[in-house]
């Protein structure tokens, strides 16, 4: 009978502490100190993880309704930020002449903010999309902030997907002060 209460006891025990346990992959840094992400961006290679975001009218867009598309997942923690405002006017200006390439914007930004960027800036040619909604984006890309000042938001990711949705190119930013690389994402989709 003991040796069943304290096996019980010690279930438990493992089930709290693994329910805690933060799964760290990707250290990345926030002006020179490190903070961490969820995991890991998707495998070059691999099937990119659908997912279904809020657009700025409030509808949503999932991965899988692109087919056929090459996609630019531009991702990055929030738009009232100078290097993330940056990065959308780029790709912009970038995805104004490509073919078959839609660019996507994605924050944890309420789409009032994205569609007020937009307005604003002139942005045409990147569709901005929010994660205020959902919890799975960021877990299925390794992009959440899990410590530090930015936790709760994405870290700043390039993910590239071709036209069958296979993730052809990724680069996750290692200071978040930091531009990505936008020509090799280019190269990436051409």
């Amino acid at each position: 009978m003991s040796q069943n209460i304290n096996l019980s006891v010690t279930l438990r025990i493992h089930k709290r502490l693994t329910k805690f346990e933060k799964k760290v992959m990707a250290k990345i840094t926030f002006k020179g100190n490190p903070v961490n992400t969820s995991g890991d961006l998707p495998s070059k290679g691999t099937k990119a993880p659908d997912f279904s975001l809020v657009k700025s009218d409030l509808g949503s867009l999932s991965l899988s309704e692109l087919k056929g598309v090459k996609i630019i997942l531009n991702i990055f923690p929030s738009l009232d930020t100078s290097v993330c405002a940056t990065t959308v006017r780029k790709f912009n200006q970038m995805a104004s002449g490509m073919k078959n390439v839609k660019v996507l914007g994605i924050s944890k930004d309420l789409p009032f903010a994205h569609g007020r960027f937009c307005s604003t800036e002139g942005i045409t040619n990147v569709i901005t999309l929010s994660g205020f909604r959902d919890r799975e984006f960021g877990k299925a890309y390794g992009v959440d902030y899990i410590d530090g000042p930015v936790a709760g938001l994405y870290a700043r990711a390039i993910v590239v997907i071709n036209e069958t949705g296979t993730v052809v190119y990724t680069q996750l930013v290692p200071e978040h002060t930091q531009e990505p690389d936008y020509e090799a994402a280019l190269k990436a989709v051409q």
